[in-house]
C-alpha cells in the first residue's frame, strides 16, 4: 500500500490531497474552504466599490501641485528624523550624513539661513506650497 508521506498519517494525507484536488485537475479552487479564498481584482474600467470619507479622497490637496507633494516627500524621507527644530547648516549636515540625494542636498542650500521647525516648514520656504484644509 502507498501513501503520500511517512510525516504524519493517512487522514492528514487525504486532507491535503483534497484541498490540493483543484489545482491538480486545473480548473478549480485550491483551498478546501470557501474563506480562504482571495478577492478578484477588478478589471480596468471597473469601480472598486470603495468609498472614501469626505476629505480624505486620493489625489493632491488644495493648495500644493503633485510636483510639490513629490518633493515634499522625498525631503521627507531623507530630513524628517533631523532633530527640529534646525537650521539650514543642521538640515544640510544631516542630508550629508544620510547620503540624500544631491537634488535633496541642492534643495536645502538653497534654503534661507533661518531655523525651521519641521518639513512644512522647509516647504513652505522653497515655494512649494501648502495644502488648504477645507472644513
Amino acid at each position: 500500500m502507498e501513501r503520500g508521506s511517512d510525516k504524519h498519517g493517512p487522514r492528514l494525507d487525504d486532507q491535503q490531497k483534497h484541498e490540493t484536488e483543484g489545482m491538480v485537475r486545473g480548473g478549480g479552487s485550491t483551498h478546501a474552504e470557501e474563506w480562504k479564498e482571495t478577492e478578484s481584482m477588478p478589471g480596468p474600467g471597473e469601480e472598486s466599490g470603495q468609498s472614501y470619507p469626505p476629505g480624505h479622497e486620493p489625489g493632491t490637496p488644495h493648495g500644493i501641485t503633485q510636483r510639490g507633494v513629490d518633493i515634499r516627500s522625498d525631503l521627507a524621507k531623507w530630513l524628517s528624523d533631523t532633530p527640529w527644530p534646525a537650521s539650514k547648516d543642521d538640515l544640510l549636515q544631516h542630508a550629508e550624513d544620510v547620503d540624500a540625494p544631491d537634488q535633496v542636498a541642492d534643495m536645502v542650500r538653497s534654503l534661507p539661513d533661518r531655523r525651521f521647525v519641521n518639513i512644512a516648514d522647509v516647504a513652505k520656504a522653497l515655494g512649494l506650497g501648502m495644502e488648504e484644509r477645507r472644513w
